[in-house]
């Protein structure tokens, strides 16, 4: 599916890392919540309180949980999951375009 159909989008944006990583938040009529958004190269380390799936669009990342030392890429049409109450690291390898779905 190319687009997502009777949503909101929160008008301002999700900045981090000075602003090296931007996204916006769409709610969903169920009340589940994306949000799309792009990180330049780089590397960041996020947390989670709510299990994530990340859908990368476009560009190229290695990920990482805290604590564990492999890294594995994902490319464009690819995800990965990330579990709640944890931390992970992104090396993003070219711009990236991605989806963050937040899975209950």
């Amino acid at each position: 599916m190319s687009d997502f159909q009777n949503v909101a989008v929160q008008k301002k944006a999700n900045v981090y890392f000075a602003g090296q990583v931007s996204s916006r938040t769409v709610r969903f009529a169920d009340g589940s919540e994306k949000t799309l958004g792009i990180m330049l190269p780089g590397e960041y380390e996020f947390g989670t309180g709510k299990p994530e799936l990340m859908e990368i669009q476009s560009g190229s990342l290695q990920w990482s949980l805290a604590g564990q030392d492999s890294w594995v890429e994902v490319g464009p049409g690819q995800s990965f999951n990330v579990p709640g109450e944890s931390r992970f690291t992104v090396r993003v390898t070219e711009i990236c375009d991605y989806i963050c779905s937040f899975l209950d």
